[in-house]
């Protein structure tokens, strides 16, 4: 046998290998509660850095002011954390790919002004919410076929992207903020349920939904594998293409529902509204323990770095920190958490 024949055989054997590995890496969904309970306990101990540095932080702050600790503003950074989670939640699918949406604030902006537009126009509610959400869906599913059928970086697609759909969002609100009145609709991000807030009730909905896609289905298995080794996850039948597009669209519907909360939140339709979420998405699923390089990182993670970021925000706002300041630490606090991970990783 020849040195080339060789080596295709060994390629062979080690691809093989690799589609063995990828689907046994694929677990039967008939996990037992006590499989789910011994789970909760690893994630527990497996996010116990994240939760240290959570506390620090409310330490920190509550020291460097004294507002922080109150109820209300508590209150106010579980509300404004309820959104971004959300919009990083599908920003941790992507990641888990070992791509990156930087659309994801734009997406928010554009579902907000057609919202915005569509009740202006005395649509109701019960129109609006899905017709958006479809549209987020549809956002997402453009990027993902960008990406997966014309073989581009998502990195490009989505900086393309987050433009074209800024500027549709300015085209749809006609470039001014667009009051929203609708009792029905406001309701959603500033009622209560059961004395909480909805959009608590909404993110508590998202987080379990989401954990259970990707802890517990065939799709968030398929997921982890792919973004770990995609040549893997190819030779062991897995329609990479297929799952690109179908994450990016759960990017997107993220994004759309975060749009949603955001706009009636604010009691309008603002085209300029999550101006750098990419940035901060990008943060709470990296300090969470999502690698950029993919294949490893959980939604409840994701939870735990956005509230971090939500008092990173909160405690310099009150501080009268200036937004160009805070940019540049929350920039920072990505390229530790990388630095982080990465040492991390070489150890191993």
């Amino acid at each position: 046998m020849t040195p080339s024949e060789l080596s295709i055989t060994a390629s062979g054997s080690s691809k093989a290998s690799d589609a063995a590995d990828a689907a046994e890496s694929i677990p039967d969904s008939q996990e037992t509660w006590r499989d789910g309970l011994r789970g909760g306990r690893r994630s527990l101990r497996r996010h116990a850095g994240t939760l240290m540095g959570l506390a620090a932080l409310v330490l920190l702050f509550s020291l460097l002011s004294p507002a922080f600790l109150t109820g209300g503003n508590l209150r106010n950074v579980l509300l404004q954390v309820s959104i971004i989670a959300i919009v990083a939640f599908g920003m941790t699918y992507v990641l888990l790919l070992g791509e990156i949406d930087l659309s994801v604030g734009s997406v928010v902006a554009l579902a907000g002004s057609a919202a915005g537009l569509m009740l202006g126009q005395g649509l109701a509610p019960a129109l609006v919410l899905p017709a958006v959400l479809l549209c987020g869906l549809l956002l997402g599913a453009l990027n993902g076929s960008l990406s997966a059928l014309l073989n581009l970086p998502s990195f490009i697609v989505t900086v393309a992207t987050m433009g074209i759909f800024r500027g549709l969002a300015y085209i749809v609100s006609g470039g001014m903020p667009a009051p929203v009145d609708n009792e029905a609709f406001l309701w959603i991000g500033n009622g209560e349920w059961l004395g909480m807030p909805v959009p608590i009730w909404i993110l508590a909905a998202l987080l379990a939904t989401n954990h259970f896609v990707l802890a517990r289905t065939v799709f968030g298995r398929k997921t982890y594998l792919a973004g770990g080794n995609a040549e893997a996850a190819t030779y062991a039948g897995i329609r990479v293409g297929r799952l690109k597009i179908a994450i990016f669209m759960l990017s997107g519907l993220m994004a759309a529902v975060g749009g949603l909360l955001l706009t009636s939140r604010l009691y309008s339709a603002q085209p300029n509204a999550a101006m750098g979420w990419e940035l901060d998405a990008i943060a709470a699923a990296v300090l969470g323990g999502t690698r950029l390089a993919g294949g490893h990182g959980s939604v409840a993670g994701t939870l735990i770095g956005a509230l971090m970021i939500g008092v990173i925000n909160n405690g310099m706002n009150l501080m009268s920190v200036p937004y160009f300041y805070q940019l540049i630490v929350k920039g920072s606090v990505i390229l530790v958490a990388v630095c982080i991970d990465v040492h991390s990783r070489r150890r191993r």
